[in-house]
């Protein structure tokens, strides 16, 4: 016969029970559990050194017993056997805690959730080690060597969390070893998730991740992750995104090789980098097979890089879109000293180039996105007709220009995406009829092909002594700027159709808002 008893408002089963029901009353909250070699399980108050005695003192005289042999109890909420007397053990754990017996550590799952696997040392190669159950989260209980354990990820995803970066730990000092592979390149894997952990794998020709994305679908994300002294961190490829938020690379050389097509990019913030080996020349973040990010990198880092290891080794060719390479409030050192000059911490990039989008950085450049055009000959603009805008002439020089370009004389193009919002300087002295009135004209013409005034400013040319006479048109004007925009600048005379001249370094610019 099988009836029910309560530990602490939690009722189990129990075969052989020669009363209806046992109570284990624990209203001050003092109750312990022993469990013996032979996996048999009882309970007494916490300060009690015997279960005798002191069970007596608080069961209800004549309702049973207080030993159960762990193949008699079965969890009542589920009506099943639990599956070990390790998971028995962990269960009461959580409710009680132990005292003496094999008894581990408490179980950090207080609510007594379903969904969770321990893992321990005494575990690791039937958990982590064997078929992943993607619908449960594997709680790392301690620092657990791995060995040569390997972690399959399924194509359904895997899901890891521990206490702390400080108490929380995989490890493995095996040579040739790969913590977390796919089951295959042809089947790949499926998201990898986890939090409050670190991993440290330093053998020879050891790597921490060689994962495939079995759909292109899945996500690489951790949050308050550590890696320490890690030989390298290995390839994952083809994800559809990567996040880091707030995790910490100490000691090692930990390069993380990016492969295929990321379809949702890749964010790692709030993240720290120090300690790297001397000898690390590969870059934190490195360009694998293929590797192609259709939407952005970015990162606030704060890094110290080792004497010759870049940042990244990503080319433009990786990044599909303007503004995608987004480095932004980060602080990159090497050696613990800064040098925005040094070209090996971005080898194969500059702030200005069109995927690039850097700003409010220490030790690297920043992107000033916009430009300048300077009139480097004089040349006279002809007026044929009274009040009709013709192009304002000269020998234009453009200078700095960072997501726009130069298509023709005069004329700036947006080729960006972002920003929108620009503001027009202009600088202009024009050599023209004294006393005429003359109208300057910004225009700018759409990827349509749509051709608008966007300001206009008029000035009269003074008339000077001597053979000079000029008039001076300056000012400001925001405007909006989409891809492909471009913008130039036309002039009229008002009163006839007299010409006149754009004077030698007469300029303007855009700069965004």
């Amino acid at each position: 016969m099988a009836v029910q008893f309560e530990i602490k408002g939690n009722f189990f089963n129990a075969k052989d029970i020669p009363t209806s029901t046992v109570y284990i009353n624990d209203t001050t909250d003092s109750l312990k559990y022993y469990r013996t070699a032979t996996d048999v399980f009882s309970f007494y108050p916490k300060g009690a050194s015997s279960n005798t005695e002191a069970f007596r003192n608080i069961t209800k005289v004549g309702e049973g017993r207080n030993e159960f042999p762990f193949a008699d109890i079965i969890d009542a909420r589920t009506g099943l056997a639990f599956t070990s007397a390790d998971d028995l053990d962990l269960y009461l754990a959580v409710m009680l805690g132990a005292l003496g017996g094999t008894s581990p550590s408490p179980n950090p799952n207080p609510s007594g959730l379903q969904e969770r696997i321990v893992v321990n040392q005494s575990n690791v190669a039937t958990t982590l080690g064997g078929v992943i159950d993607s619908s449960k989260e594997y709680f790392i209980d301690g620092i657990i060597d791995m060995g040569t354990t390997q972690i399959t990820v399924p194509t359904t995803g895997m899901t890891l969390r521990g206490y702390s970066f400080d108490i929380s730990g995989l490890v493995s000092s095996e040579d040739n070893y790969t913590m977390f592979t796919s089951e295959s390149a042809v089947i790949g894997s499926g998201n990898l998730l986890g939090v409050d952990y670190y991993i440290s794998v330093t053998g020879a020709n050891s790597k921490v991740y060689e994962l495939l994305d079995a759909t292109g679908f899945n996500a690489f994300e951790f949050s308050r992750i550590n890696y320490i002294d890690c030989t390298d961190l290995g390839e994952i490829a083809n994800y559809r995104q990567g996040l880091e938020d707030g995790t910490g690379r100490f000691g090692g050389s930990p390069s993380l090789r990016l492969s295929g097509l990321w379809r949702g990019g890749y964010r790692i913030t709030t993240s720290i980098v120090r300690s790297l080996a001397g000898t690390m020349t590969r870059p934190l973040f490195e360009e694998g097979l293929a590797f192609q990010m259709n939407s952005r990198f970015l990162t606030d880092i704060n890094c110290d890089l080792p004497t010759l290891a870049p940042f990244c080794d990503f080319t433009i060719s990786n990044f599909r879109n303007p503004s995608t390479i987004q480095i932004k409030g980060a602080i990159i050192s090497r050696d613990g000293y800064f040098n925005a000059n040094d070209t090996n911490i971005l080898p194969n990039l500059s702030a200005s180039a069109l995927a690039c989008d850097w700003d409010n950085n220490i030790g690297i450049n920043n992107t000033f996105v916009g430009g300048a055009i300077n009139n480097t000959s004089e040349v006279k603009t002809n007026i044929a007709t009274q009040g009709v805008a013709v192009d304002l002439n000269g020998t234009f020089s453009a200078i700095d220009l960072q997501h726009f370009d130069s298509p023709s004389n005069g004329r700036l193009r947006h080729i960006g995406i972002n920003p929108r919002e620009y503001t027009v300087n202009w600088d202009f002295l024009i050599d023209g009829k004294d006393n005429d009135n003359y109208e300057l004209f910004l225009i700018k013409i759409d990827s349509f092909a749509n051709a608008t005034v966007e300001h206009t400013q008029v000035r009269t040319v003074n008339n000077f002594q001597g053979g000079r006479d000029v008039g001076y048109w300056s000012g400001q004007t925001s405007i909006v700027l989409n891809q492909n925009d471009f913008i130039f600048w036309q002039i009229a005379n008002l009163l006839d159709d007299d010409d006149c001249t754009l004077e030698l370094d007469s300029s303007w610019s855009v700069k965004e808002r």
